[in-house]
């Protein structure tokens, strides 16, 4: 598989000076491998996310006004360790507490939750955490008790960071990040493996004439390997399985978020979308807004229900 890097295991510490490089508005703590806002605003609360890298702009790419005070920038689909996460937990805490969002894998959930009891134990600090489980492919999966969390992580942190620079309390800004993974479902597809830098290989192996329905973002299989379908069709089995799961109503308004993971060209996104979009009006769901984003030939649909008004989602 060829690749744009020096060394493997360096790539993730190389992207890092890349990032401090080309965004000054940004810091970067390399020991820590965190990307951050700067100081920390008195009266604000902070709000931290992150992962294993590879999933980029997620988490590091969503740092900046409104959305992630600081990302933690684990291995490649690797979890960050727990004094990563305290770190950059006392970087970003202003007084007002900390807000950890943290996507359901089972290494993630465990070193943020022992970030969480270091940073009491440490300084006082105040510390909520939300779990985003919006995957409705399947319950529990290869790294995961429960759901995965995906694509609604993203809105989780654009919502919840709006919240957090009106100047809303942690207990505020955490119920609300709540309700918004609690409103939120996606489903993802496979059209090909990723390949892991350090591995050199596919993850796993798809015919030219298969897919693999409800994918994990790591690779983790979905609910079943199909005949590879028209746009038309692939749809149509994704969105049976959020707007079953939730269940939508007619009426009901969402954000509907068609994302590429990386590797889908524009041009198919914008044809899947067409083709989300008139389901969803078929059920009487209505879209009051869009996201259509190549951020890995895996894709992702999400479907989320207004939780909230207008104004925290701006």
């Amino acid at each position: 598989m060829k690749k744009l890097i020096n060394d493997p295991q360096n790539i993730v510490a190389e992207a890092l000076r890349g990032i401090e490089s080309a965004h000054s508005e940004l810091r970067v703590d390399h020991e820590h491998k965190i990307i951050y806002r700067g100081e920390p605003q008195p009266g604000k609360v902070g709000i931290i996310s992150g992962g294993g890298s590879g999933h980029e702009p997620l988490h590091g790419g969503f740092v900046g006004l409104g959305m992630l005070d600081a990302a933690c920038a684990g291995e490649v689909f690797t979890s960050p360790v727990p004094d990563q996460m305290l770190a950059a937990t006392k970087l970003v805490d202003g007084g007002a507490g900390v807000l950890h969002v943290v996507k359901n894998y089972t290494g993630d959930v465990m070193n943020f939750e022992m970030a969480a009891e270091l940073a009491a134990a440490e300084s006082g600090a105040q510390v909520l955490s939300v779990v985003t489980d919006d995957d409705v492919a399947v319950q529990d999966s290869t790294w995961t008790a429960g759901r995965r969390g995906v694509g609604v992580t993203v809105l989780l942190e654009k919502i919840a960071g709006a919240a957090a620079e009106q100047g809303r309390s942690l207990e505020q800004v955490a119920e609300l990040a709540h309700k918004v993974n609690a409103n939120g479902r996606s489903m993802g597809v496979a059209l090909t493996s990723c390949t892991v830098p350090a591995a050199g290989k596919p993850t796993f192996d798809l015919g030219e004439d298969e897919m693999e329905l409800g994918v994990g973002i790591h690779g983790e299989p979905g609910r079943q390997r199909v005949p590879l379908a028209t746009a038309r069709e692939i749809a149509e089995l994704v969105l049976e399985a959020v707007l079953t799961d939730l269940p939508f109503t007619r009426g009901d308004q969402v954000l509907a978020f068609v994302n590429g993971l990386g590797g889908t060209p524009l041009l198919e996104l914008y044809v899947m979308y067409h083709e989300v979009d008139k389901i969803l009006s078929a059920h009487g769901v209505q879209v009051v807004r869009s996201l259509s984003a190549p951020t890995s030939r895996h894709s992702t649909w999400q479907a989320l229900r207004s939780p909230c008004s207008s104004s925290t989602t701006s």
